[in-house]
């Protein structure tokens, strides 16, 4: 019997449970709920364990623990029964990420005992759309990946990560899980990018996390050479035709605050900050 509140690591049979959470907050929980509604709960499919808390019985807040410690629709009480549960067991992340109120508390909680980070972004603007602009035509450069051009993205996806994260993918195994990665967000047509005449990447783009209700753009990237150009506008357009079209009806993405350019060229797109996160790089 579950007491008043209680947390506990769930089990394949929740599945309904969190996934009835998660759809609570479909743009921002669309990472986890992609991760969820592909591999369920066991711990070996999902690539990590769901935290789960309880109030009166019933399930109210996640986090999941993987690669990354992601807090979902966490109240202050569940954030502490998941600060104390992380702390128990360890940092085994490479980032603490999320809705930027619950992630600097569960920072908080935990900062004495998993610090210090290398980085922490405490306000990454969460921004939506769910149309295409009025006034910015999609590149027609711009187009899916094919499986057979992975030499040619990857170099680019490597430097947008090391540029965007200040570690590259490829330390620690040889890059192994990033390039798998990349593969299935390649093999799946998530992967977007204008090519120059000699077959380099000038602008790249993929659509990450991705459930029927939302979708979320990463790892834009112009390549060095061709910034300032108007590149970016146009194609980010061309992927959120392609997002709208085919994956989802709302597309989000989040972005450090500090990124001018980023933010202006989102907003000309036609994306609106509803939101913010939070990550923790270590």
């Amino acid at each position: 019997m579950l007491t008043h509140t209680t947390s506990r690591v769930l089990q394949p049979s929740d599945l309904d449970a969190a996934l009835a959470v998660l759809d609570r907050e479909p743009v921002a929980n669309a990472f986890v709920a992609s991760r969820v509604q592909a591999a369920g709960l066991d711990p070996w499919r999902l690539g990590g364990e769901m935290w789960g808390w309880y109030e009166d019985g019933r399930l109210t807040s996640l986090c999941y623990a993987g690669a990354n410690l992601v807090p979902v629709c966490a109240t202050p009480q569940a954030v502490r029964a998941f600060a104390d549960r992380a702390r128990r067991t360890g940092r085994r992340c490479s980032s603490i990420v999320g809705p930027a109120g619950p992630t600097a508390e569960l920072w908080r909680l935990l900062e004495p005992s998993w610090g210090p980070a290398r980085e922490v972004r405490a306000h990454q603007p969460l921004m939506v759309t769910d149309r295409m602009p009025d006034d910015i035509r999609p590149d027609p450069y711009v187009r899916r990946v094919r499986k057979d051009e992975m030499e040619t993205i990857m170099p680019a996806c490597v430097a947008m990560f090391t540029e965007e994260v200040g570690v590259s993918p490829l330390a620690g195994d040889g890059g192994l899980i990033y390039q798998a990665r990349i593969a299935e967000l390649v093999g799946s047509g998530r992967s977007f990018a204008r090519l120059d005449e000699h077959g380099k990447v000038m602008f790249k783009a993929e659509i990450g996390a991705a459930t029927p209700k939302a979708c979320q753009i990463q790892g834009v990237w112009v390549a060095p050479e061709y910034r300032g150009q108007g590149l970016a506008a146009p194609g980010m357009a061309a992927v959120l035709r392609y997002a709208l079209a085919d994956v989802a009806p709302v597309v989000s993405l989040y972005v450090n605050d500090f990124n001018t350019p980023a933010r202006r060229t989102y907003r000309r797109v036609g994306f609106r900050e509803v939101g913010a996160f939070m990550s923790v790089l270590f």
